[in-house]
């Protein structure tokens, strides 16, 4: 049963909207825009799923004309969306397509060669894949290749022809960035960027090199940003040495429930002691967010008795449940209620009710063997794609929505939305991982200076 004064939550937003009936409520739009001036590489609309081969067809067409677009952005996204459309569409590809400059059938050849290599070799998914840029010679041609091989877009005022050596072996994501922005005097500003965007920006002087003040684990990256200590004297077992560490994980692969657990922790100084952690629980947990792709955390250990200079090495391991591949979920409006299931996700359209000039869609989503994917954190459910899409493919996006629903299998979601009247042809869309995997990695930090 719906609450029929339903408090919403509102979706993020930029610019704010009125949207007045019974009550007033408030509506925040975020607009993303690029600056003029600023590098975009951006990864394109693929993951989409179509309804049939024809759908795709039309769908593959419309990409391979985009190849040959006036806008570099455009080319560059219809590429990202072709490579993202998997190896199911090579029959729909031609070798060389008649009227395309030698750029488009550059990179027609290029998505051929991705998409076979796929479909022989059965690469890995984009979560692990290895970034080869033995092929670039300036920031704009790494920073494209990176997006392409993973589907990061990035923002960055620098000029794209900033001279970057050529890197021989392949490395994973954030080890090849790094060598990247080390080279072009780079950083990230995490808060500029956006879902997938990530933000360039100068480096502050007296930064140290990215690649050596970090250490890569997965799909992580961990970097020590702080040591604090505290003596008292009246107390001694309350005295303590905690690290601050940062913690990245891939913009498109936001770990969900991240935990440190604390008996795994080992520490040795430079004078050979051992760094103890202090009693405390089990684990360290780790706040996630979609919109943001890091998190900071302290590392708490026992003061040390001696006078070390550092710690030579810290170890940890990160558990985390990681989401699978994102798949689309589409549900006729003009039905009033339907379901749609893909791998062990299921999402159903339970009910559309009117609600003054807006509409309340209620949707339920329900995960087999769901285990700790909706335990505690159920968060990476409601930061999920869903919109409605009109016969022309354009979308409405929610204004907010009320949880309605919770079980230990999944959760029932009041989506508000603002409809032309008549749903004939109109789709409820939302775009999910259908699985959570299990996720344990360790970590090494070497050579943290000491207070």
């Amino acid at each position: 049963m719906i609450n029929p004064l339903p408090r919403y939550r509102i979706a993020s937003s930029s610019k704010v909207t009125l949207v007045i009936f019974v009550w007033i409520l408030i509506v925040h739009v975020r607009l993303h825009g690029q600056e003029q001036g600023e590098i975009d590489v951006a990864a394109g609309q693929g993951g989409q799923s179509v309804k049939s081969d024809e759908t795709m067809r039309q769908q593959v067409d419309r990409w391979l004309n985009e190849l040959d677009a006036p806008s570099s952005i455009s080319r560059r996204k219809s590429e990202r969306a072709l490579l993202n459309a998997g190896p199911e569409i090579l029959g729909m590809l031609p070798e060389k397509q008649l009227g395309f400059s030698s750029e488009a059938n550059e990179r027609l050849a290029r998505i051929r060669q991705v998409l076979s290599a796929r479909q022989e070799e059965q690469l890995d998914p984009p979560a692990q894949r290895m970034i080869r840029l033995d092929g670039v010679k300036t920031l704009g041609e790494a920073l494209e290749e990176i997006s392409l091989e993973t589907g990061v877009n990035f923002a960055c005022r620098k000029e794209s022809e900033t001279p970057i050596q050529p890197i021989r072996s392949s490395l994973p994501f954030w080890h090849s960035l790094d060598l990247v922005l080390d080279e072009a005097g780079l950083d990230i500003n995490f808060y500029g960027g956006a879902r997938e965007t990530l933000q360039l920006i100068d480096r502050l002087q007296g930064r140290p090199s990215r690649v050596d003040s970090a250490c890569y684990a997965g799909i992580y990256r961990v970097e020590p940003m702080m040591v604090y200590a505290r003596r008292t004297f009246r107390q001694a077992e309350l005295s303590s040495l905690n690290v601050s560490i940062e913690i990245s994980w891939e913009p498109n692969v936001t770990p969900i429930g991240l935990s440190l657990p604390v008996q795994e922790l080992k520490a040795v100084l430079d004078d050979g002691e051992i760094l103890l952690p202090q009693p405390s629980g089990e684990t360290i947990d780790v706040i996630t967010n979609g919109e943001i792709s890091f998190s900071e955390c302290s590392l708490p250990f026992q003061l040390p008795a001696g006078r070390p200079d550092r710690i030579e090495s810290l170890q940890g391991v990160l558990n985390a449940m990681l989401p699978g591949e994102r798949k689309r979920f589409e549900l006729p409006l003009n039905t009033g209620t339907g379901k749609v299931s893909i791998d062990s996700m299921s999402v159903s359209l339970e009910g559309i009710r009117e609600n003054g000039e807006l509409h309340q869609l209620v949707i339920g989503v329900d995960l087999e063997q769901a285990g700790r994917a909706l335990e505690s954190h159920r968060q990476w459910i409601f930061e999920n794609e869903v919109f409605v899409e009109r016969p022309d493919g354009s979308r409405i996006n929610h204004l907010g929505y009320e949880v309605v629903r919770q079980t230990d299998s999944g959760v029932g979601i009041s989506y508000l939305f603002d409809l032309e009247s008549g749903f004939q042809g109109f789709n409820l869309v939302y775009e999910s991982p259908t699985e959570v995997i299990s996720s344990q990695v360790g970590f090494t930090l070497k050579e943290i200076a000491l207070p």
